[in-house]
């Protein structure tokens, strides 16, 4: 699709580009969860967003290799790439928007904790009411994230261009970037799902089997995207693993607090309460390690922006693209 039959690669660019791809292809191998509970836990999140800067970071050692000075960039690829990464860089800020407002419902969480501690019996109508809060606050939409899959369906469309013409080491940049964003796509759409609670808008992307890692991501993507639409077809109400055992945990805990409990489940409501402390430290934690990984990916996609953008400018070639392609969006 990207490297016509009859196209030539000497043995050096050919080797690049197969490194690249053969690393990329056993990323997307481990990538793929040991089974369903793995899926979208906030563990594998993480990992997935540490292979995704992986592989960004990977597209500026390739082009290092490749010794091809920005000056000799096809115009297409610039519009292209800056458009692109403008589109991500309002994708990570919408996914650290939404981390951070689950993460704002562990303050809810604790105050439950506090009211329980002492005296639960004096506090069960606070303890209440800050569980009602926490319900409610998980439960609301965040349209940041709504806006994700309008992003994602541009960045889709734009998938297999442009084409390469007179330029093998320009074939092998854009074979190698068609990979990246294969791979950011599929991620960030997984993410968008998961925090949306929805599974209509996830995408079955076709790929050539031309390129090393097309097996690799086809087994991924058919594994968990079937995974997570069985997951909401019976009726979960989030597919966040870590999410969802606090959630059960509070189900468990609030008719207790609501009606009362006789002395025979005295023993049970603490162990409810001690659940939920661990469950809400634990879900705490993931969201932050979640969120560090998506401000490392926002930082990549900034700085290779940056780079091309001064490259340019030493050039003296670049402020009328960069305005067009939406540098000022980047500023919030």
């Amino acid at each position: 699709m990207i490297l016509p039959k009859g196209s030539y690669l000497s043995p050096k660019l050919l080797a690049i580009l197969n490194n690249f791809e053969e690393a990329l292809s056993e990323r997307l191998r481990k990538l793929k969860p040991n089974g369903r509970e793995d899926i979208l836990s906030l563990t594998w999140m993480k990992f997935a967003m540490e292979s995704l800067c992986q592989s960004h970071a990977d597209i500026k050692t390739l082009i290092t290799a490749l010794e091809l000075p920005v000056c000799d960039w096809d115009e297409k690829w610039i519009d292209v790439y800056l458009d692109n990464s403008v589109k991500l860089l309002d994708i990570c800020i919408a996914l650290s928007s939404e981390l951070s407002r689950l993460n704002q419902g562990h303050l809810l969480l604790q105050c439950v904790l506090h009211h329980l501690d002492s005296n639960p019996s004096k506090q069960f109508v606070r303890a209440r009411s800050s569980l009602d809060g926490w319900k409610q606050h998980i439960s609301s939409r965040n349209p940041r994230i709504q806006n994700c899959f309008a992003i994602l369906d541009s960045l889709t469309e734009t998938l297999n261009l442009p084409k390469v013409k007179n330029s093998a080491k320009g074939k092998v940049l854009m074979q190698a970037m068609y990979g990246v964003k294969v791979e950011t796509i599929f991620i960030c759409s997984i993410f968008a799902a998961g925090f949306t609670g929805s599974a209509k808008k996830l995408r079955n992307l076709e790929v050539p089997e031309t390129c090393l890692w097309a097996g690799a991501f086809t087994d991924l993507q058919g594994f968990v995207n079937g995974e997570i639409r069985i997951m909401f077809s019976s009726g979960r109400a989030t597919v966040l693993k870590e999410l969802e055992a606090v959630d059960t945990t509070v189900k468990k805990l609030y008719p207790m607090i609501q009606d009362g409990f006789g002395p025979g489940e005295a023993e049970t409501f603490q162990n409810y309460i001690s659940d939920l402390g661990k469950g809400a430290d634990k879900l705490s934690q993931g969201l932050d390690l979640v969120a560090k990984e998506v401000d490392n990916f926002f930082q990549i996609v900034l700085s290779g922006r940056d780079a091309l953008l001064c490259n340019f400018r030493v050039g003296g070639d670049v402020s009328d693209r960069a305005h067009q392609s939406g540098v000022k969006q980047v500023v919030r």
